[in-house]
């Protein structure tokens, strides 16, 4: 049986684990993940609610009505995509460059697949799920529940509101470290700070040096 390091749940395995999938892992490496029952959907616990809660990207994968995959960047404030609850997630769709194709995709397939990534941490979060696209002018409440902080509620034109079913962590092999200009001030001020204090003590060595 293939196993990972972290099992991934029942009902993701049930949704992901499709017979051709089994029949590559059984071709490759000569045996095949086990598939057993699973309720109909996980409930994120506090683990995967406070991951989603600091992230300030992730990607988002849609089908279109041809029957291609689309992935969409999606990024905004730390936390902008909310945790509504344990199986709803929602966040606001910003007026952009108006293509309009996740949106667009979503009215003849609900089916979606965020991507969540923690780079300096190496860790990832997989999200399977349902969404549905609101017109924020007619839901100004759920607009209110999940507005970031610093931005402005007409900025929001669409929700998206997303009815988990299941998710998966993956293991941190070949994630690659990327750090925001955030965490590397984050990670430089306390050397500036003692650069800066150091250039002060050598100042007064040399001063004194001097008056001597």
């Amino acid at each position: 049986m293939l196993e990972s390091v972290n099992p991934m749940p029942n009902r993701y395995r049930q949704i992901v684990m499709t017979p051709a999938v089994l029949t590559a892992q059984q071709h490759y490496y000569g045996r095949a993940a086990t598939v057993g029952p699973a309720q109909e959907r996980d409930s994120l616990s506090a683990d995967e609610q406070a991951f989603i809660a600091e992230r300030d990207s992730f990607y988002l994968a849609t089908i279109s009505d041809s029957g291609w995959p689309y992935i969409q960047h999606r990024g905004g404030p730390r936390g902008f995509l909310r945790v509504l609850d344990a199986h709803t997630l929602a966040f606001g769709d910003f007026g952009g460059n108006r293509q309009m194709l996740s949106t667009g995709n979503l009215a003849t397939n609900d089916r979606v697949a965020l991507f969540l990534v923690d780079y300096p941490r190496r860790e990832r979060l997989k999200i399977l799920g349902r969404a549905r696209v609101l017109d924020a002018g007619e839901h100004s409440s759920l607009v209110a529940a999940i507005l970031p902080a610093g931005c402005e509620a007409r900025q929001i034109e669409r929700i998206f509101t997303i009815d988990v079913l299941s998710y998966d962590w993956n293991c941190s092999q070949h994630i690659t470290p990327r750090f925001t200009t955030e965490e590397v001030e984050a990670a430089v001020s306390p050397l500036r700070q003692r650069i800066a204090e150091l250039e002060k003590q050598l100042a007064g060595t040399r001063i004194r040096k001097t008056g001597d």
